[in-house]
């Protein structure tokens, strides 16, 4: 038996949860999706991989729960049992002292939707809690000099927000966050398909044609691919063709709400910091940002370098680890005032 759990940083996204344990890195990386019993929902029957296998396919007396969408918590006990059981699962539950929780949550969200996140992680067995805003973890996770006087642009582009925000001196100097991502981007795909050939598929089949044919950008050469899905007419079976030129058109909405929402921030952006930002690019981060031609699409618009990030889907959890790791210098050197306390 432990004395005193080790600090976890849990980047609690829409469609992935990522657990950072100190002094041993990301132990855990799994769908945000819970499946429990219709009858008593407190009856886990599967969370994480084990969940998104049954998504779908789940019987009458059980049902899957995605407990956040957008980045907000929508089902506060689901939500609660996730923490707790990816706690559980990183490091054990035979400790006398909690482990201290650091939580990363999109910058827009209210202080109402913020206090959710905190509740639910210290009623899933934490004894301190930290919020800190998902782009500034990005930017650290990143390797951006944060704490230094010159300005970082980061764009995090994760399953149901985009959070873009221009970081310096250690804290964030102006952001903004829509409610846009990856999850729009399958349900623009399922409308598409929906009005196009009258076919109903469902959220995986839409995320395996959005990773296969999505681009953000016209293909030089067409591709095309089969799908399944449910005829509306005949309520039966049916397979149709696609082409990666007609998932460019269904995904152009999503796309261009993130891009107009980089200019929203760059507009607003003081300008010491734009010209920085103008040198040093725009870091594009999150499981969003690995759509095809991203990078080159906000760099053709905008005339700025866009980089994409070395591991885009791992950089929240990897600043909140640096966060964890370096906790106590932080606090030293005064340098810990853009983490809020729950």
């Amino acid at each position: 038996m432990g004395f005193v759990a080790h600090d976890l940083g849990v980047d609690l996204g829409t469609s992935n949860t990522l657990v950072y344990v100190k002094r041993k890195g990301i132990v855990i990386s799994e769908p945000t999706i819970v499946v429990v019993d219709s009858s008593n929902e407190r009856k886990v029957r599967a969370v994480g991989d084990d969940a998104k296998i049954m998504l779908g396919r789940t019987t009458e007396g059980v049902m899957a729960v995605r407990p956040m969408r957008e980045g907000v918590i929508t089902d506060f006990d689901m939500t609660e049992i996730l923490i707790q059981f990816f706690m559980r699962k990183a490091i054990g539950s035979s400790y006398i002292v909690k482990p201290r929780l650091f939580l990363s949550y999109p910058c827009s969200i209210s202080a109402i939707e913020r206090r959710a996140v905190g509740e639910a992680a210290k009623f899933a067995g934490s004894r301190k809690v930290f919020l800190v805003e998902k782009p500034f973890v990005s930017a650290l996770g990143s390797g951006l000099p944060v704490f230094d006087a010159n300005g970082c642009m980061v764009v995090d582009i994760g399953g149901g927000t985009t959070d873009v925000a221009v970081v310096s001196l250690g804290g964030v100097v102006i952001s903004h966050s829509i409610r846009v991502g990856g999850v729009k981007m399958d349900e623009a795909i399922i409308n598409f398909i929906k009005r196009e050939f009258n076919i109903l598929i469902g959220d995986r089949t839409a995320e395996e044609v959005k990773l296969d044919l999505g681009s953000a950008l016209p293909l030089h050469g067409e591709r095309r691919a089969r799908i399944r899905g449910r005829d509306m007419v005949t309520n039966l079976p049916q397979t149709t063709e696609i082409t990666s030129a007609q998932i460019y058109q269904a995904i152009q909405e999503p796309c261009q709400a993130i891009l107009r929402a980089i200019k929203w921030v760059l507009e607003r952006t003081p300008p010491e910091l734009a010209a920085d930002v103008m040198h040093s690019g725009i870091y594009l981060t999150g499981g969003g940002s690995l759509l095809y031609g991203m990078d080159q699409m906000i760099a053709s618009e905008l005339g700025i370098p866009v980089l994409l990030a070395k591991e885009p889907m791992d950089c929240a959890a990897l600043g909140l680890g640096n966060i964890i790791e370096n906790f106590e210098l932080l606090q030293h050197l005064g340098r810990a005032s853009f983490l809020k306390e729950f």
